[in-house]
């Protein structure tokens, strides 16, 4: 198991995280898995710009005209 580890540049720890996380699923069930994290992943960063856009009305709006 080290030496396919090495191979791949991944920990023994990491190794058993992902087999523990997706050892089960089925071919389609980890591609859905890779789509929804791919979504979340863009929600995030809508959220995250969002945010931005609000505190920089609210900057605005607070100073004094």
């Amino acid at each position: 198991m080290a030496e396919i580890c090495r191979e791949y540049g991944i920990s023994e720890q990491t190794f058993y995280n992902w087999k523990s996380k997706y050892g089960g699923m089925s071919l389609s069930e980890l591609q859905r898995v890779k789509e929804l994290e791919a979504e979340n992943a863009r929600l995030k960063r809508i959220v995250a710009d969002q945010q931005i856009s609000i505190d920089i009305l609210k900057e605005v709006n607070s100073k004094k005209w």
